[in-house]
């Protein structure tokens, strides 16, 4: 199954506002939405994050069926560094290695165009599927808490 990125689009919040109201899909990411998310809210909220100068956003998506299937990013983009984030929402392509493939397609990203040292993340312990393909892909332990488990990616 091929899988490519491309730039976060307004009419993704047709599809991606769905995602944010599922607990499933967020239950293991530590981050909690307090809020039913609308369709406008979603909107507004792609609106805003294109805007920043320091973030990359994007749309992971099949080929074989041209879906938009999750989200990639890196956010607080400095210097030498970001923090990589991703969620695949559609649950149809849990566990079919998307998440691997666009990790490894951000990653590539990051070196070609950003020229970043390093890349980090925080990922629930109690995530083992993201903790098996950040290994794979070569993110690092640097530090473990009660919850969380921070990685770091030498690029």
């Amino acid at each position: 199954m091929k899988v490519f990125l491309r730039e976060l689009e307004i009419k993704d919040a047709e599809i991606a506002w769905k995602w944010r109201n599922d607990p499933e899909v967020w239950k293991l990411t530590g981050r909690k939405w307090n809020n039913y998310v609308t369709l406008e809210i979603e909107k507004e909220w792609i609106k805003k994050v294109k805007k920043e100068k320091n973030s990359v956003r994007f749309a992971i998506c099949v080929e074989d069926e041209k879906e938009y299937v999750g989200n990639v990013q890196l956010t607080n983009i400095e210097k030498e560094s970001a923090i990589f984030h991703i969620f695949i929402g559609n649950k149809n392509f849990w566990g079919k290695g998307i998440g691997e493939k666009a990790t490894k397609l951000l990653i590539e990203y990051a070196k070609s165009k950003l020229s970043l040292n390093e890349i980090k993340l925080l990922v629930k312990k109690d995530n083992k599927a993201a903790l098996k393909i950040y290994e794979k892909v070569g993110f690092h332990i640097d530090n473990v808490d009660n919850e969380n488990i921070s990685m770091i990616y030498k690029l």
